[in-house]
C-alpha cells in the first residue's frame, strides 16, 4: 500500500495517522518532540497530546523528517499553521518530486496571511488539497460518524485522496474550492472564541446562535471577495465546522473564549496546555486581512481587541450590540 508520512503528532495528527494505519496504509507519524515519537512506539499511547487514547500498534512515530518522508507518496501536514513554514522549509528538501500534499491544519499565516496551502505552495512549489470540516479528533479516533471534506483543484487528485481518507466512519465529500474550505476552517476559530466568550459571560443560547449566524456571514463576505465559491460556506467546511466549534466543549478556541469570559488572563490560558488554539494566532491574521481587503468584520474586530488590545469582553459585547443599525440582508 502506498506510504504515507503524516508530519504533526497533535491530537489531530495522531487521529488521522491512526485512521490510515488501521486502513492497512504503511504510515509514519512525525513528531517535534522526541519524547513523543518514542512514547508513541514503545507504549502506543501519546499522553502530551492524547491522553486517555491507545495508539495501533503497527503505527511508526519518528522526530526526524528525513526518516518520515523517505519514501512518503503522500504527505499530510497537520503542524500548527504558525510553524508550517519553518518545518517544512527543512521537510523540502527530503520529499519526492512525485509526492501529493494534503493539509489538514486550520489557520491565516500572520504576516503574509497565507492560508496553509498557500504557505505549502510558497514553499514547495506544488498545489495542495485541503481536508477540512466538522471534526473532533477525540470522536474519530473513538470511530463516531463523522464527515468532512477534501478540497483540491485536480479533479483526479481529489477522488484518489477521498478513497484514501474514507471509512465506515469517516466520510469524505469531494470539493474544488480550496481557497473557501480553508478560509472556512480557519475562521470559524476565531468566531467560536467569540462563542465562548458569550457563553463565559452567561450571555444565553440566543446571543451564542446570533454570533454564529452573523459569523458565517462574516466569513464568507472575506470568502467572496478572496474569489471563493459562496456555497462553499453553507458546506461542512463553512457551516458544519463553525457549528461545532462554537458549541462543543471539546474545541480548544471556544474553551478559549469561555476562560476570557469567565475573566481569565490569556496568557494564563494558553500556559495551562501545550495543544494550540489556532484562532488565538489567527485573530490577528483575520483582522489584518479584513482591512487588507477592505471587508467588514465586526466580529472578528472584537475578537482582536480582547485578544490583542486587553478590550474588556463585556465592553466587546457592548461594541457590537451599539453598533450602526442595518438591514440584514
Amino acid at each position: 500500500m502506498s506510504y504515507i508520512a503524516v508530519i504533526g503528532a497533535g491530537s489531530w495528527g495522531t487521529a488521522l495517522a491512526c485512521l490510515l494505519q488501521e486502513k492497512e496504509y504503511d504510515v509514519a507519524l512525525w513528531a517535534f518532540e522526541k519524547e513523543v515519537a518514542d512514547e508513541i512506539n514503545s507504549a502506543n499511547t501519546n499522553s502530551v497530546y492524547f491522553p486517555g487514547e491507545k495508539i495501533p500498534e503497527g503505527l511508526k512515530a519518528t522526530s526526524s523528517l528525513e526518516e518520515a518522508l523517505r519514501n512518503a507518496r503522500y504527505i499530510l501536514n497537520v503542524v500548527p499553521t504558525q510553524f508550517t513554514r519553518s518545518v517544512f522549509r527543512e521537510a523540502a528538501a527530503y520529499m519526492h518530486s512525485e509526492s501529493i500534499i494534503i493539509s489538514a491544519s486550520k489557520g491565516i499565516e500572520q504576516g503574509t496571511l497565507l492560508t496553509v496551502s498557500g504557505i505549502l505552495s510558497e514553499v514547495t512549489g506544488r498545489r495542495v488539497a485541503a481536508l477540512s470540516g466538522p471534526s473532533f479528533a477525540r470522536e474519530v479516533i473513538r470511530k463516531f460518524p463523522t464527515a468532512v471534506t477534501l478540497a483540491s483543484e485536480d479533479i483526479d487528485t481529489g477522488l484518489l485522496l477521498q478513497e484514501i481518507f474514507n471509512t465506515g466512519y469517516f466520510r469524505v465529500y469531494t470539493h474544488a474550492d480550496t481557497i473557501g474550505v480553508e478560509l472556512g476552517g480557519a475562521l470559524k476559530n476565531v468566531i467560536a472564541i467569540a462563542s465562548g466568550i458569550s457563553d463565559g459571560l452567561g450571555l444565553g443560547h440566543s446571543a451564542r446562535a446570533a454570533l454564529i449566524t452573523r459569523g458565517l456571514v462574516e466569513i464568507s463576505r472575506l470568502g467572496r471577495t478572496m474569489g471563493a465559491d459562496p456555497m462553499t460556506f453553507s458546506g461542512l467546511s463553512g457551516l458544519g465546522d463553525l457549528v461545532l466549534t462554537c458549541t462543543g466543549p471539546l474545541s480548544r478556541n471556544y474553551s478559549v473564549g469561555v476562560n476570557l469570559g469567565k475573566g481569565m488572563r490569556l496568557r494564563d490560558i494558553l500556559a495551562s496546555t501545550r495543544s494550540v488554539a489556532e484562532g488565538v494566532a489567527t485573530s490577528l491574521s483575520a483582522y489584518e486581512l479584513a482591512r487588507k481587503k477592505d471587508v467588514e468584520m465586526p466580529i472578528v474586530d472584537q475578537v482582536y481587541e480582547v485578544i490583542y488590545r486587553d478590550k474588556d469582553p463585556e465592553a466587546a459585547v457592548l461594541s457590537l450590540m451599539n453598533r450602526a443599525l442595518k438591514s440584514e440582508f
